[in-house]
């Protein structure tokens, strides 16, 4: 895959009386998909259940990221930046298809002291969480699929647009929509 040019975007920065320029670290977007893959994979698989489609979601993500990553600042991380595209992405991809079907989601860390039982239980869990994520309004799904990531409400906020009392409202809202579906699991 070919490589994103460098970013050439600089912006002022004042230090003292000196003014330096300070821009965004060169990226290209193997660097970017092998660090951030797995993370737009999952919101990928938020959004779409069936493989081929999710697989499909997962592509255009990627060249989307590919595609603007020239525009990124620096202004949010990389991280953020990457998942607002992805998030984008997957809206406009929600607009030309039908929502799928449940399936299932990985769990890259499997406890590997469990019993086969306890396996299936974790699984069926993730696949309960996974579902009743799908089912949740989209602007609660897309705060919850990023704090699942682990972004903070802030990052949310940036990679969403929204304020951040927003977000929290949104993910008040998402958690007891989900512990009343989840019958009050955590």
């Amino acid at each position: 895959m070919a490589t994103a040019a460098p970013l050439a975007s600089a912006r002022p920065v004042r230090a003292g009386s000196i003014h330096q320029t300070m821009s965004p670290p060169t990226t290209d977007i193997e660097a970017v998909l092998r660090e951030h893959g797995p993370m737009l994979a999952r919101i990928a698989g938020s959004y779409e259940s069936e493989p081929a489609r999710r697989d499909d979601l997962l592509q255009e993500i990627s060249v989307a990221v590919w595609r603007a990553l020239p525009s990124w600042r620096g202004d949010a991380s990389l991280r953020t930046f990457a998942a607002r595209v992805a998030h984008n992405r997957a809206i406009d991809h929600l607009a030309r298809e039908k929502r799928a079907r449940g399936d299932e989601l990985q769990d890259d860390h499997e406890d590997p002291d469990a019993s086969p039982v306890q396996h299936a239980v974790a699984h069926q869990r993730r696949q309960g969480l996974l579902a009743a994520v799908r089912d949740l309004p989209l602007g609660q799904r897309q705060v919850v699929v990023l704090a699942l990531e682990g972004f903070s409400q802030r990052e949310i906020g940036q990679a969403l647009a929204l304020e951040e009392n927003t977000v929290t409202q949104r993910l008040s809202r998402a958690r007891r929509q989900l512990q009343s579906v989840l019958g009050g699991e955590d």
